[in-house]
């Protein structure tokens, strides 16, 4: 023994110790998450769940993102997904000051309110 301790191997070393997770079940992971949070947004009137509905639909983006990037040994999507959280961010904060807007003017954060207040 040289005292060294044991080694652990990353996923990437073995594709075979993933098992029979395939890129389709990413994909229907992603499909999944991102239908929920559309159907969310279009059914639902609270201007906070709508916004974490996007969010949803961008982390469902981010993780087929990531599956591709995996199954193609390339780190183009991987790197393509901070950009998607950068943007997820500025959606996040221009959200927030949309929603503390309303509900100062309004004591409300229904969407009927914000229609209301264009005109």
């Amino acid at each position: 023994m040289t005292g060294v301790g044991p080694v652990i191997l990353a996923q990437a070393d073995y594709p075979e110790a993933m098992g029979t997770i395939t890129l389709a079940h990413y994909l229907f992971v992603s499909g999944a998450m991102f239908a929920l949070g559309l159907i969310g947004f279009l059914t639902r009137r609270n201007m906070i769940i709508m916004f974490l509905c996007t969010e949803l639909m961008f982390q469902a983006a981010g993780l087929a993102l990531i599956a591709f990037s995996r199954y193609h040994l390339d780190h183009t999507g991987q790197t393509f997904v901070i950009f998607v959280l950068t943007v997820a961010a500025a959606e996040a904060a221009m959200a927030l000051a949309l929603v503390i807007l309303l509900f100062r003017k309004r004591e409300s954060l229904s969407t009927e309110d914000w229609t209301e207040m264009s005109g």
